[in-house]
């Protein structure tokens, strides 16, 4: 019964509000807490809320700017609840913060999944250098990106991100980091509108 409640809230929460406001009821952001309210579902109720959001990656309710999001934005609340679900779903970092700071720039969202991410799943390589990408061209922060690029390095990642984590510096550093990223997701076969999104990035930098 305890199960059937948690399901039935989740649904609840994600499901539309009447015509009228159509548009506001399909990016429905779970409860706060729900993780409190899953009673041994967390798994499960993660796993659907992920499908959720898979469907919107690029959903930005409200903009500041081309393509810049405002904080706290519906993307960042599913993944907040998700990774607070299931603390080691890797997709949702991996996949998820990257959406947040490459599709829609909501920079803040982004900065906190990744700081779950590499704090969840340390040896994890792939979320690390994805966050250190976040930290240098968005957040420019170079000093944190460089640590994670170690972080990185010194768990499975390949030998040059040591040496990019010196050159952060300089204006070549961040282009090859950002073209890696790429490359990583075009091998991956990642969502062709992340890669279309990052693609843009690499040419803004190209042009200063």
């Amino acid at each position: 019964m305890l199960g059937i409640f948690s399901f039935s809230l989740l649904v609840i929460s994600l499901r539309n509000f009447p015509p009228q406001s159509l548009n506001q009821g399909a990016y429905i952001a779970p409860p706060p807490m729900l993780e409190r309210m899953s009673f041994g579902y967390s798994e499960v109720i993660a796993d659907v809320l992920w499908i959720r959001t898979i469907q919107d990656l690029d959903y930005c309710e409200k903009s500041v700017g081309e393509n810049i999001c405002v904080g706290d934005s519906w993307l960042y609340k599913m993944l907040d609840t998700i990774t607070e679900l299931s603390p080691k779903f890797r997709i949702a970092y991996a996949a998820g913060g990257l959406a947040l700071t490459v599709i829609i720039s909501d920079i803040d969202g982004a900065t906190k999944i990744f700081e779950k991410g590499v704090k969840e799943l340390p040896q994890d390589w792939p979320i690390a250098y994805r966050a250190a990408y976040h930290y240098m061209y968005e957040v420019k922060d170079n000093k944190r990106a460089a640590d994670l690029l170690v972080q990185a390095g010194k768990n499975g990642g390949p030998p040059w991100f040591l040496t990019l984590a010196g050159r952060l510096y300089s204006d070549a550093g961040n282009l090859e980091l950002a073209e890696s990223v790429l490359q990583d997701m075009i091998n991956t076969e990642q969502d062709p509108v992340l890669i279309k999104r990052l693609q843009d990035k690499i040419q803004s930098i190209k042009q200063k």
